[in-house]
């Protein structure tokens, strides 16, 4: 199916104040992130998959091996794969638009 109703794909909480909707084809997703209120937290995680993404609302912090940005809208950033990573929204609620190659199956 090549096009998307996102407001039709399911949406679920990964983490308290956090949650995503996701669509994807055979080797890549994407998945858009809403930060409920300040401070919810992705806490620090690794994973395999290739990362790419772009701030759409709000402010979030964002580490990467260490480093750390406050991503505004139109922001991008890229995380390899395997690179401990973090997220913290700031002073409210905020969204972000995140890729990944392969797809994520636990996403699904």
């Amino acid at each position: 199916m090549p096009f998307f109703d996102m407001s039709r794909q399911p949406s679920r909480e990964i983490f308290p104040g956090v949650t995503i909707t996701t669509a994807w084809g055979d080797e890549i997703m994407m998945s858009f992130v809403q930060f409920a209120y300040a401070d919810a937290l992705v806490p620090e995680h690794q994973h395999p998959h290739e990362q790419m993404g772009m701030g759409l609302e709000g402010e979030f912090e964002l580490v990467i091996e260490g480093e750390s940005r406050v991503i505004r809208q139109g922001d991008c950033y890229w995380i390899p794969g395997g690179a401990l990573h973090s997220a913290r929204s700031v002073h409210g609620p905020a969204r972000a638009l995140d890729l990944f190659h392969p797809v994520r199956e636990e996403y699904k």
